[in-house]
């Protein structure tokens, strides 16, 4: 992953981090979530009475009420006591007279803690309880992927969920392109119909007889027909769904993000996620990767008039078709584990593929460029998309390098050298050079990082919505393709955020499209390289 630099995309990195911290998207799911649910209990427990007492003249300064045998702990005599009083006794030093069992402590200063009387008593505590939800899926048909189609229109089914023993759902309410709706019971079904190609907002909570309801869910529902009239098999609906509740086949990741459908039909072959390994299977001469596998021993290419190498190191033409039937099994080995990735992550199987095949030639060890790791080329700085956009992960990854303390500030809040550190140790962890292992490269480790490089592509996607949010004050599928809006991530993978942000505020001020045929025409010299960049990976 390299970075563009130049003085106008450090401007727009700045800016967009700005955007990050002043307004950030708001999650599709509980924009108008409801107060938490709460009750509140009686407990036994026992009481504790400490006083704070003077050295000078036993007088009282402060009485503790903790539920705990021992002494009370500083936050306790803070909090009850407040920082003055906190502050004396904390400074009070020993008192040496009653140390030694003596009652003449007249010389002591400060105050001292006493210990007066336990008691049984009862507390009221108020206790946080699970509250309702709802869930969207299809009923009458389960569409086929990738295309989504159905043979007949379906229902929109809404299920409602009461966690707590004693409760139920009493309603499903909600609005279907904003026409009102409400089903009496936990299951509420409702007819489709076409809808325009952009599709239309249906909003949803479950009524919950505790007397609230959950979170008002919101859901992108398009409805298309399939225009294939003369054959039976073929004709039906195209149905697709966008929502954090839905349940049916799993999301590309980033669709839900943008709240952007893919293309009527399916996705193109690039974005594309086959049933099986074997349909991703390629074929390509790689001349870096033969050079690599000659240059570790793998393929011999000693009758060669130069051993199949050229001085950069790539194989020549003779070194290339004798590696030939290597190169084919070895950029081939890491499609199952692609497919797996995949359909955890939700990024497209053959987007990866087609990534690794650009950043490394399918060989994760360190060669052309240094400090650039695994099959995605990951670099120190590449990683600050990750820690930045994944929280989840950052919480996971932190504390295994930093202490926990530190990592509660967040990545954003950190110093450069702990910023530096994080990002240093997880480009690392896709480092799989081995100088043990055979043609010097750990397979397994190289396998591993797959799943760290998906998450990263997540992560440029949501750093992508925020850019375009940030511009156009409107979610990313509602002014852009969802094929373009995975070009701009993988050019923000690519060359960054601050040349994808340049461009896209000035497309969309100049009042174009944004569509990437006119983001390009606004890239600055720095950044142009992401303009083939994408082109081998989106063919």
């Amino acid at each position: 992953m390299k970075r563009a630099t130049g003085v106008v995309g450090f401007l727009f990195l700045i800016l967009t981090f700005l955007g990050v911290i002043s307004q950030r998207i708001k999650p599709v799911a509980g924009e108008d979530s409801p107060p938490p649910r709460q009750t509140t209990i009686q407990i036994s427990y026992t009481d504790y009475e400490w006083w704070l007492l003077t050295w000078k003249d036993s007088s009282i300064v402060c009485r503790i009420h903790i539920d705990h045998e021992g002494l009370p702990t500083q936050d306790e005599v803070y909090q009850q006591c407040g920082i003055d009083v906190y502050q004396t006794w904390a400074s009070t030093p020993p008192c040496a007279p009653a140390q030694a069992n003596s009652f003449d402590t007249f010389g002591c200063k400060g105050l001292y803690l006493h210990f007066i009387a336990s008691q049984p008593s009862q507390k009221e505590l108020k206790v946080d309880l699970p509250v309702a939800s709802a869930t969207i899926s299809l009923d009458g048909c389960q569409p086929s992927i990738p295309e989504n189609r159905c043979p007949t229109l379906p229902n929109l089914l809404i299920t409602g969920f009461e966690p707590l023993p004693n409760e139920q759902i009493t309603s499903i309410e909600g609005l279907y392109d904003r026409e009102p709706f409400t089903c009496n019971g936990p299951v509420c079904s409702i007819p489709l119909r076409p809808t325009p190609m952009n599709g239309v907002e249906v909003e949803f909570w479950a009524v919950s007889s505790f007397g609230d309801t959950s979170a008002h869910y919101k859901a992108e529902v398009r409805v298309v027909d399939s225009g294939v009239t003369q054959n039976p098999t073929g004709s039906g609906w195209y149905v697709d769904v966008l929502s954090s509740q839905w349940q049916g086949n799993p999301l590309a990741s980033c669709a839900e993000t943008w709240q952007a459908f893919q293309p009527i039909g399916g996705p193109p072959l690039w974005l594309s996620s086959p049933s099986t390994p074997d349909l991703m299977a390629s074929d390509q001469p790689y001349y870096y990767l033969a050079g690599r596998l000659i240059s570790q021993g793998v393929v011999d290419a000693s009758t060669c008039p130069t051993k199949g190498l050229l001085p950069n190191g790539y194989a020549d033409a003779c070194g290339l078709e004798i590696a030939r039937p290597y190169i084919q099994s070895w950029q081939n080995q890491f499609d199952a584990k692609i497919l797996q990735v995949s359909s955890e992550s939700g990024v497209p199987a053959q987007l990866l593929k087609n990534i690794f095949a650009q950043e490394s030639q399918f060989w994760p060890g360190i060669f052309r460029i240094p400090y650039e790791y695994g099959l995605g080329q990951i670099t120190d700085r590449g990683a600050d998309t990750l820690l930045l956009w994944n929280d989840s992960f950052y919480q996971q990854f932190c504390p295994l390098i930093l202490a926990q303390e530190t990592c509660d500030q967040g990545y954003l809040h950190l110093n450069p050298e702990y910023q530096s550190m994080l990002r240093g140790a997880l480009a690392v962890q896709a480092q799989a050079d081995c100088a043990d292992c055979p043609a010097g490269i750990d397979l397994t480790d190289a396998s591993f990082s797959i799943s760290l490089f998906a998450n990263t592509i997540k992560s440029n996607c949501d750093q992508v919505a925020q850019i375009v949010f940030n511009a156009t004050k409107q979610m990313p599928g509602s002014v852009a393709s969802y094929e373009d809006l995975w070009k701009m991530t993988v050019a923000n993978y690519h060359v960054g955020p601050g040349c994808l942000s340049y461009a896209v505020f000035k497309t969309w001020n100049a009042g174009s499209a944004l569509s990437w045929d006119n983001i390009i025409q606004n890239l600055t010299d720095p950044c142009k390289s992401a303009i083939p960049y994408v082109e081998k990976i989106a063919h």
